[in-house]
């Protein structure tokens, strides 16, 4: 009977500790947990901030290789532009097709405006030197030239040599724009070179210095009351015919003095 009891009492205990609620935590259970969960939120937070910083970091490297490509480009386009004005500039003809030749006088005409001051002048200040914006300027100018739509106008050459050396002729923009709507207000259009093709180089910055120091001497010239003669060379042009024609005149006029000279000395001889 007392056995019974005893293991009775056995399983009533075991039964209880089966139904026990496991014991609360301690205040330092939960401190502990807290600081992991916190070191886990901080070791979140600086890998995310590493990848966004990498990120950013190569973003960055893309871009500069980008502008790099991009000013190189332009580099290469700017020298082969210059080769082929070069080329016209001394030639007065010109093989390439007259589209692609158009956007090259337009990529130069807005490299030459974009150096002088006036670009970066203020809308007032530019209306005062210029008498309208810069920006309405190179829109005119650019359009002058592309309104060209069988060929490039025959002043050709001449638009060539001043957008390869504009600074150096026409130190103001103003008179620059004028030497350029001159040139550019004529109807008559050339036709694409039947000769063989010349190569020419970039000019070397010590032929662009020599250049320089003669336009610099012309322009000494002009100021102390001496016109030079480049002053009249965007007239060269027009005044080509009349030359040619009086050079046609004078020397028939030497045939027939001389003709009539030799049929007077012919009768004195007789005589004699």
């Amino acid at each position: 009977m007392e056995m019974e009891e005893i293991q009775l009492t056995d399983n009533n205990h075991h039964h209880h500790d089966g139904l026990l609620p496991p014991p609360p935590p301690t205040h330092h259970d939960a401190d502990a947990d807290a600081d992991a969960s916190n070191h886990r939120d901080t070791v979140t937070e600086i890998e995310t901030t590493q990848e966004v910083e990498n990120q950013q970091q190569q973003q960055h490297t893309n871009d500069n290789d980008n502008n790099n490509d991009d000013v190189s480009s332009e580099r290469e386009q700017q020298k082969q532009v210059t080769q082929i004005l070069q080329l016209i500039a001394s030639t007065g003809k010109f093989w390439h097709d007259w589209d692609k030749l158009k956007s090259m006088l337009s990529f130069q005409l807005k490299q030459v405006l974009s150096e002088y001051a006036e670009a970066k002048m203020t809308s007032e200040e530019q209306y005062a030197s210029l008498g309208e914006s810069y920006s309405e300027l190179v829109k005119k100018l650019d359009e002058e030239i592309t309104c060209f739509i069988e060929g490039p106008p025959f002043t050709l050459q001449r638009i060539c040599e001043i957008l390869l050396d504009a600074k150096s002729i026409y130190p103001n923009l103003s008179k620059l724009a004028l030497a350029l709507e001159k040139n550019l207000l004529v109807t008559s259009t050339l036709t694409v070179s039947a000769d063989p093709y010349l190569q020419t180089k970039v000019q070397e910055p010590d032929d662009q210095e020599n250049s320089s120091e003669k336009q610099k001497q012309e322009s000494d010239s002009a100021q102390n009351g001496v016109d030079p003669v480049e002053a009249d060379k965007d007239e060269v042009m027009v005044e080509a015919d009349v030359s040619d024609d009086m050079t046609v005149d004078t020397e028939a006029v030497e045939d027939v003095n001389k003709s009539s000279s030799e049929t007077n000395s012919e009768p004195n001889a007789n005589n004699a």
